[in-house]
């Protein structure tokens, strides 16, 4: 398996999954999760994909500080309905680094270590999304523009034409690097900096 370069410059974040340590399927129930995971799970590298796996970082960041974030106590919101665009996608890139599902996510042990419900559509007031600590109450409303790293003008033309079935080998080629270097600069250009991402926080 390769995945492209600069998948290896993108940072990972440890959490603490205590049902991982009860069960023994991670010592100290610590877990490492990279951006490859992410394109596991969803099978793609996409803008969709890197701006949720950047939200869901930089919101666990937040929320927690200097503290290890903790799988499984965490409650996510989105404001689109489950089917409605990239929502679904979203949800599966935050489920992953958050451990919260819907009705039909693990149900718990004893009354403890439950994920599902704990992942919510449609939810009243969100502009985007919002996680909230289980334990504290404490949130975090997350807003993603990701205009502000555009996509290459040639991508459409060349998508429309693979999409057709009449592009070259070699429009196919500069389509698939035209896309990565988008998705690369999300991940990874420092001068957008704050013009992706903003984190607000309250009790």
């Amino acid at each position: 398996m390769a995945f492209p370069d600069y998948f290896s410059r993108i940072p990972t974040i440890t959490l603490h999954d205590p049902l991982a340590e009860v069960l023994g399927a991670a010592e100290g129930g610590l877990i490492e999760y990279s951006f490859a995971d992410a394109v596991r799970l969803t099978g793609h590298a996409c803008p969709t994909v890197a701006g949720a796996w950047l939200t869901g970082v930089g919101a666990l960041r937040v929320l927690y500080g200097n503290e290890l974030p903790r799988r499984g106590e965490i409650e996510v919101g989105l404001h689109e309905a489950e089917d409605s665009g990239v929502s679904g996608v979203i949800a599966s890139v935050l489920g992953l680094l958050t451990g919260a599902a819907g009705p039909g996510g693990f149900k718990g042990l004893g009354g403890q270590f439950r994920r599902n419900r704990r992942l919510h559509f449609a939810e009243p007031g969100l502009e985007y999304i919002r996680l909230r600590r289980i334990d504290t109450g404490l949130s975090v409303d997350c807003r993603l523009d990701l205009s502000a790293v555009p996509g290459d003008p040639r991508s459409g033309p060349l998508l429309g034409a693979i999409l057709a079935g009449v592009a070259s080998p070699a429009e196919r080629q500069l389509f698939a690097e035209l896309w990565q270097d988008r998705v690369r600069r999300i991940l990874l250009d420092d001068s957008a900096g704050d013009r992706l991402l903003k984190f607000t926080l309250s009790d």
